[in-house]
């Protein structure tokens, strides 16, 4: 399989995997639109530099230690988010809000969650080391690909829920929203349990 063939479906993959990222941008095009929503999606692009940078150079699984502490900040983090997101719902006053909200939320939801951490130190990291050596070009193609797909993919989730959400009316937004916030704190107590035992 070619490194570009492999990073499109990778990419495709993660973008369309049910998650707390991909939660988060259901929620915020629900609630305020494509622009929020495609905010969110875009966090990725930046809050992966720092996981790809560390997997790169160490190019080895972490220590369980740093996996379980890094699940369960994601998990702590969720559930409070979850929790906000369910209580804004309710007052729509909530939905006045600064743009860079939604991509500093989608970064902290990205960088806490241990998925990015263990797909580059797993998958991501040896596979693009790999095409590195057939050719640098071959390297940039699995990266370009791979984020292509993942935002890519989210973005058009972000635009088929903000399309849908004209056809609610105001009460129907605060009750997905208050859904959408239960489940990102949901998936945040799975992340708290799964890293504790």
């Amino acid at each position: 399989m070619s490194d570009l063939v492999l990073g499109l479906t990778l990419g495709a993959a993660a973008g369309v995997t049910p998650g707390p990222l991909f939660a988060l941008v259901v929620t915020a095009s629900l609630r305020r639109g494509f622009g929020a929503g495609a905010r969110t999606a875009i966090a990725p692009l930046i809050s992966d530099l720092p996981v790809v940078v560390v997997a790169l150079a160490a190019v080895s699984s972490l220590p369980d230690g740093v996996v379980r502490g890094l699940g369960l900040a994601g998990g702590v983090y969720l559930v409070w988010l979850g929790a906000r997101t369910v209580s804004e719902a309710r007052s729509p006053a909530a939905d006045d809000r600064p743009a860079v909200r939604d991509l500093r939320r989608g970064v902290v939801v990205n960088l806490l969650s241990p998925h990015p951490w263990l797909f580059w130190f797993s998958v991501g990291a040896p596979a693009t080391l790999g095409a590195w050596q057939r050719a640098p070009i071959r390297a940039v193609a699995f990266v370009g690909a791979f984020y292509a797909l993942l935002v890519g993919a989210k973005v058009a989730a972000a635009a088929v829920v903000a399309s849908g959400r004209r056809f609610l009316d105001t009460a129907w937004h605060g009750r997905l929203a208050q859904v959408g916030g239960a489940t990102i704190a949901v998936m945040g107590i799975v992340l708290v349990f799964e890293y504790l035992r």
